[in-house]
């Protein structure tokens, strides 16, 4: 069973930062790392806790996968991504995580991104 769990949960990481491949560099970027942080921070919580993570995040996979389809159909070029987040659903979350909400928005709405990404398809040695 332990090993069914592990593997679920890699193939999830896995398909959430494949999905991130056709956000802006610097959504992905920024994703990316917020991935890996929830997925690190989560690794030894309990089982109940663990079963609502990955919904979470299935769901979130889901919709950006959406997301991403409808934007490859969309003719003016603007991608958009993202949901409305209701209240009920902020309601339940706890102090730690509406930090974290705060956080991540502060950041994808700055004017000057923290991060700078460029693509190129040489490495930088």
């Amino acid at each position: 069973m332990a090993g069914l769990h592990v593997s679920r949960v890699r193939a999830l990481y896995k398909r959430v930062l494949q999905l991130h491949r056709v956000l802006p560099p610097d959504l992905k970027a920024l994703g990316d790392q917020y991935v890996k942080d929830e997925f690190r921070r989560h690794k030894a919580v309990g089982s109940d806790e663990a079963q609502r993570f990955l919904q979470e995040w299935e769901v979130y996979a889901t919709v950006l996968s959406q997301q991403a389809n409808e934007n490859r159909q969309n003719s003016t070029g603007k991608a958009c991504f993202g949901i409305f987040l209701p209240e009920e659903k902020l309601n339940d979350f706890r102090d730690e995580q509406i930090g974290q909400l705060q956080e991540l928005m502060q950041e994808t709405t700055k004017p000057n991104w923290q991060f700078s990404v460029s693509e190129s398809a040489e490495p930088k040695l």
